[in-house]
């Protein structure tokens, strides 16, 4: 055997496992014995001691090893150590000090809860691993990205296309196509599926657009497709693909049955194929047995991939029951990584001199929301109090959440770090502080933002008005002091929430 560095999260285990063994030893077998032995720990030291050389002997502590060699490696030191003691229990004449019993239960009690970590461990790295290709590119090489011209299809290659497309998709696809691109182009690719190896042989910039034939909630790996395919295609060339939305699934299993079987079918096929893929633990054995197919996407998770990655929408439209989405490269797109979407969040916002941080919320938006919000207000503009009109970002439960303030909750974490205080401005986006005027944004960086706005003092309805009311509480800061002002506004904001029921939008 050669000697090797241990690593701490094995040696860590190990000591936690035998902690818990010689808790539960210390505390049965004083009750169980009549008679308990007074060298009692005497044993559980030789014990942990052979326990700790044996899983050094055994390679336990090597790094990078496989969960089945692990399991392995367990049992067969949990066998040695039995043997060991077992032989000296039989045949030494110093064996005293334990009894069988204690024996099998501490060895059974140290392997059991050895077992069930290492099996954790192992399903938290299998399930948060994500197949991000190591040969992807990573910089931007692109030099003369113009199309390269190629010669239309012929009239009967034409013909066979529009019967493939009202086939596949049904009728008023191809005169919708038509709207963006040339059918008869020998510049267009039609892609069915998204197969990594075919992708990469794709010359770059022989194709002016590439329109996806398959469903995207029947794809895996589409933000390597949606990364791949921004390489290939020239400035301003498009992209185009369709699925079915969550909104849509809603409706069609809800027509299709009975009530109240409908909503009954409609619970556990959410749960099945929109919670069950985004819970870290049980994500990627979704995907081995699916396959990824069927699953459910909300219109801003499809639109927020492809801003991700370095396209802008041009137009959506729904048709036979499907959202078809016309997307053109504008930019490179950002670094493939892995991107989960758990209950906590945080927010790049800026802060006191102009200071990015990060804001602590619950989750209320699709997964990718973070990339439309520049969409979404071109689209929607805001409406009453500031927020954005209609916005599909936010979920239905996150609707409640903000109504409540319950996503709010966290940003005490931020109160506690002192990048908040408890009153004061709202912490902004950039996108938000870029649409306010340049004296306001230069009153605001000189003060912390707050966890209560004065928005909430006033209820201002238009954006102008929102920044009239934080200009006055900036002003007031500056000349009254920032403890009276806020003592002064913690008051009214209380009053307006609690004896006008003020709710967050």
């Amino acid at each position: 055997m050669k000697f090797y560095k241990p690593s701490i999260i094995s040696l860590i285990i190990n000591i936690f496992s035998l902690s818990i063994t010689f808790g539960i030893v210390l505390g049965w077998f004083p009750i169980m014995d009549r008679t308990p032995s007074p060298k009692l720990p005497v044993f559980l030291l030789t014990f942990a001691s052979l326990w700790l050389i044996l899983a050094y002997v055994f390679l336990r502590w090597k790094r990078n090893v496989g969960y089945f060699k692990a399991a392995l490696r367990l049992f067969f030191e949990s066998l040695t150590i039995f043997a060991i003691l077992y032989l000296f229990y039989k045949f030494s004449a110093f064996a005293d000090f334990f009894s069988l019993r204690l024996l099998t239960t501490s060895v059974i009690s140290v392997f059991a809860i050895e077992y069930v970590i290492i099996s954790i461990y192992y399903a938290y790295r299998y399930a948060t691993t994500y197949d991000i290709p190591e040969d992807i590119e990573t910089e931007e090489t692109r030099e003369n990205a113009e199309l390269i011209p190629a010669p239309p299809i012929s009239e009967e290659k034409y013909k066979s296309l529009l019967d493939v497309i009202s086939s596949k998709l049904g009728k008023g696809v191809a005169e919708y196509l038509s709207k963006y691109i040339d059918l008869k182009s020998g510049n267009l690719r039609f892609l069915f599926g998204n197969d990594l190896n075919d992708l990469k042989l794709i010359e770059n910039y022989h194709y002016s657009s590439f329109i996806e034939m398959e469903r995207l909630n029947d794809l895996r790996k589409i933000n390597i497709m949606l990364y791949q395919l921004n390489k290939k295609l020239p400035d301003n060339g498009l992209f185009i693909c369709y699925f079915e939305s969550k909104s849509t699934r809603k409706k069609y299993i809800l027509r299709k049955y009975r009530k109240p079987l409908n909503y009954i079918v409609y619970t556990f096929d959410y749960i099945i194929k929109r919670i069950i893929p985004r819970i870290f633990i049980t994500r990627r054995l979704y995907y081995d047995i699916t396959k990824g197919r069927n699953r459910i996407f909300s219109k801003a998770e499809v639109l927020g991939r492809l801003y991700c990655f370095g396209y802008e929408v041009v137009d959506t439209k729904k048709i036979n029951n499907l959202n078809f989405v016309v997307a053109r490269r504008i930019t490179t797109p950002r670094p493939l990584e892995k991107r989960t979407y758990g209950p906590l969040i945080r927010l790049p916002r800026i802060g006191k001199k102009g200071k990015r941080f990060n804001v602590y919320k619950m989750r209320t938006m699709h997964p990718y929301s973070e990339f439309l919000q520049s969409y979404i207000f071109e689209k929607n503009n805001l409406q009453e109090g500031g927020k954005i009109k209609r916005d599909i970002r936010v979920t239905t439960l996150g609707h409640c959440m903000r109504k409540y303030w319950i996503d709010e909750f966290p940003m005490f974490i931020n109160l506690i770090k002192g990048d908040m205080k408890l009153i004061g401005v709202r912490p902004l986006s950039q996108h938000y502080f870029s649409l306010y005027s340049k004296e306001l944004q230069e009153k605001r960086i000189k003060f912390r933002p707050g966890l209560l706005p004065p928005f909430y003092a006033d209820m201002p309805k238009t954006l102008d008005e929102i920044q009239a009311s934080e200009m006055r509480y900036l002003n007031a800061c500056e000349k009254d002091g920032v403890f009276l002002t806020d003592f002064r506004y913690f008051f009214k904001i209380t009053h307006t929430i609690i004896f006008k029921k003020a709710r967050s939008a």
